[in-house]
């Protein structure tokens, strides 16, 4: 008689009635068939209300069309202690190797004519008045171009993360997402462009200690407006991409960090060019023009820092996130040391063409992973929880590339991206004759053996470093993608270099690798 108003009061109290009965008391150990109704039935025949409660990370989960949580599950149920529960079920929200590959080719292969095309354009460049006559700028390439890839994946990571955990699912949340990482993005990129200058004239003065204050603020002006605009422009683009993987059901982890790193370096690069060319020109009949134009951009800086300070998802990066960029940097002007000593050789100047495109592929592919664990461990709490999902030593090889969860199905799809992708790619490089290299069979087998070291230790040091920043209260979208394309670049530019000596001394001449 009383189940009626029992009934109302269930509903207006917003699912607070008893009995609560678990998932797994309601489903068949597959949870392929529900209990019987009868099971239910009190004593004296009346029925009982049910209630199933879910949490917050499973509703997040199941309106998600790509979870990434193969064993979700189990990250829900680690509370649970019982000793008699029967096998864990797998989710039925997952990732195949073939679905994987198929989310990460296309972006995969758009990053990486990214790479070519800014090995390209970089081969160009080179020869212009203000790369002759203003060498600091050459020097500034590497670090600018790193540290610009490194604010945009990170960008792209947490936005990405943010995504599937369901922060944009409201416009509200959206528009709070996207002011608040706008503005954090335009305050870094100030900051980076201003060290990036500073890098760049220390070490274009340490070789022949000749310094000049009208080439130093040229450099300032054309890297912090260079940085500002890519940032604005970069920072748009990856919105759009993610909001509209959303909406096409594709995971955004798989597709935004490979067109942030390709479009980064195309963008950066052409920017930078244009720019100091520009302002080169006018360095003889209006020298304020640079001094100008620099301080207009650090002006700019106190709004940006107001806007982010007020969300909170980006006021703790804004205070804490400049350590992993500015290692970062450093670790790349070593790589850029590398590559500046190598061409300098006439024997090794064809080697330029190539250094964006390995690098560049390397920290893609890297980026997608460190991504994807991301996301995967923020899906199962806040960093420094779940200490069950975040060990912190080292893991061992086979269960970094060999076990049967998500993580380590996508490490095998991405290493075996590889040796086809880089075919391709220096089959463009090639064909429109970039670095006047011709490839012989033994020039691919060194080169394919540098890229594929390269990408099996960087998905080694992710698989690592997210889970033990994660383990230490650390978020890995603003702290392990800087460090992992940092060290992208310089095992990268190392192994390429190593590869082209080894040609030389080994007398592949038919490489052309010194033309």
């Amino acid at each position: 008689m009383s189940s009626k108003p029992e009934q109302k009061e269930t509903q207006q109290a917003n699912g607070a009635v008893l009995p609560i009965v678990p998932m797994d008391c309601l489903t068949s150990p597959d949870r392929g068939q529900l209990v019987e109704p009868s099971d239910f039935l009190g004593s004296d025949g009346d029925g009982l209300e049910v209630v199933v409660l879910e949490s917050r990370a499973n509703a997040k989960g199941v309106r998600e069309e790509d979870a990434l949580l193969e064993n979700g599950s189990q990250s829900n149920e680690s509370d649970d202690t019982s000793t008699d529960r029967g096998p864990e079920p797998a989710s039925p929200l997952k990732e195949t190797s073939f679905s994987i590959g198929l989310q990460v080719l296309f972006p995969f292969l758009l990053a990486g004519f990214g790479t070519v095309a800014a090995g390209m354009v970089l081969d160009i460049v080179q020869h212009w008045d203000v790369f002759k006559y203003v060498t600091e700028v050459f020097i500034l390439v590497p670090a600018l171009l790193g540290l610009k890839g490194n604010l945009e994946m990170t960008l792209a990571s947490r936005l990405s993360t943010a995504a599937n955990i369901g922060q944009m699912d409201t416009p509200k949340e959206l528009w709070r997402m996207i002011t608040g990482n706008m503005a954090l993005i335009q305050v870094q990129a100030t900051v980076v462009g201003f060290l990036a200058s500073i890098a760049a004239v220390i070490f274009g003065w340490i070789p022949d200690g000749h310094f000049s204050i009208d080439h130093a603020v040229l450099l300032c002006a054309s890297s912090v407006a260079t940085a500002f605009i890519a940032s604005l422009v970069l920072g748009m683009i990856m919105i759009g991409v993610i909001i509209g993987s959303r909406k096409m059901g594709i995971n955004p982890d798989n597709v935004a960090t490979p067109i942030a790193a390709s479009l980064g370096d195309l963008i950066t690069l052409a920017l930078l060019s244009g720019i100091s060319w520009g302002l080169y020109k006018e360095l003889e009949s209006k020298a304020y023009v640079n001094p100008l134009v620099c301080a207009f951009f650090i002006a700019l800086l106190p709004i940006w820092i107001i806007v982010a300070k007020k969300n909170a998802a980006t006021r703790e990066v804004l205070y804490s996130g400049w350590e992993p960029v500015i290692i970062a940097m450093a670790i790349s002007s070593v790589g850029g040391l590398i590559l500046d000593r190598t061409v300098s050789d006439p024997n090794f100047a064809g080697m330029a063409v190539f250094t964006p495109v390995i690098n560049g592929v390397g920290g893609n592919l890297v980026a997608v992973q460190a991504s994807r664990i991301s996301t995967y461990l923020h899906m199962s709490g806040m960093p420094g929880d779940g200490s069950e999902t975040a060990p912190r030593k080292c893991p061992s090889p086979c269960s970094t590339f060999f076990s049967s969860d998500v993580n380590s199905r996508s490490a095998r799809v991405l290493f075996l991206l590889v040796v086809p992708g880089h075919l391709v790619f220096l089959y463009t490089i090639s064909s429109m004759q970039g670095g006047h290299t011709t490839l012989t069979l033994i020039f691919i087998v060194f080169y394919m053996t540098a890229a594929l070291l390269q990408v099996l230790i960087l998905l080694y040091i992710a698989d690592w470093m997210v889970h033990w920043m994660w383990g230490r209260d650390l978020d890995p979208d603003n702290f392990s993608i800087p460090y992992l394309t940092a060290l992208g670049d310089l095992i990268g530019t190392g192994l390429l270099a190593l590869s082209f000596h080894v040609l030389w001394l080994i007398g592949d001449r038919d490489s052309d690798v010194g033309d």
